[in-house]
């Protein structure tokens, strides 16, 4: 059976993630979904599995219950379930980064996947700042792209000196779901970068609306699929492993 895989994610203000963590475990058991909802004062992330009907339902329920209304959710398919278990959990950070930014106050400037794409295909004079880890940029990543050489996301912000030379240029960061697109963009402002921009909906977006365009290799995604073509298909079948990480897509 082909199952529809979820991922979203959302900065803003939560007052008690708490008090969402039986409610939104209840809905998904009920809709068979295995995968991780992370949930902090600064938002939620979510990257779930299952049936179609009931993934739907679930993304349904949870877009129509306050703060949640402006969740979108991005989509892809396997052929099994690429997680193992549910896990619902509330944390510091929804994504790890260890530094002190706020992106549920104030979103970061974006450029949309088309703008993305036109801006390349004319040449635009840009810096595409991969702000993902070196397995992930190995897997594949835009021709051109800088990467800082990263082992984990927390680590980004002590590399930021190897950009020094671009603080006056257009510098567009990306990820795989938008989620550290958005963290890193507005670090990068506040460290004097003078036009930095989100991609918006990161990779999946991306290649969900231009294909492989400028793209080169697979998407890595952290799940038991391992790794997206550019149609979103599973590249490899998919392996035995964690039953999510906390490191999205984002």
């Amino acid at each position: 059976m082909t199952l529809l895989n979820l991922a979203a994610y959302l900065f803003l203000p939560i007052e008690d993630p708490d008090s969402w963590v039986e409610p939104i475990r209840l809905h998904a058991e009920e809709a068979n979904l295995l995968g991780t909802v992370l949930l902090g004062t600064e938002g939620i992330n979510v990257t779930l599995a299952g049936p179609e009907s009931s993934a739907r339902s679930f993304a349904r329920w949870l877009r129509s219950s306050t703060p949640f209304n402006d969740l979108h959710f991005k989509e892809s398919w396997s052929p099994s379930a690429p997680f193992r278990r549910l896990r619902v959990r509330v944390k510091d950070e929804i994504i790890r980064f260890g530094q002190d930014v706020h992106p549920e106050r104030e979103r970061a400037p974006a450029i949309t996947p088309l703008e993305l794409r036109r801006a390349l295909d004319e040449g635009r004079d840009l810096v595409l700042l991969d702000a993902r880890n070196r397995h992930e940029v190995d897997r594949g990543t835009f021709r051109g792209a800088v990467s800082l050489d990263i082992q984990s996301f927390s680590d980004l912000p002590h590399a930021l000196d190897r950009l020094d030379d671009a603080k006056q240029s257009l510098v567009v960061t990306f990820c795989t779901g938008g989620i550290r697109c958005e963290k890193s963009a507005l670090f990068m402002a506040e460290q004097g970068f003078e036009d930095v921009r989100q991609l918006e909906g990161g990779l999946l977006a991306y290649l969900e609306e231009n294909g492989g365009a400028h793209f080169d290799g697979d998407l890595f995604v952290f799940d038991d699929r391992i790794a997206l073509d550019t149609a979103l298909e599973p590249v490899d079948q998919p392996q035995p492993g964690p039953a999510g990480r906390d490191e999205d897509p984002a």
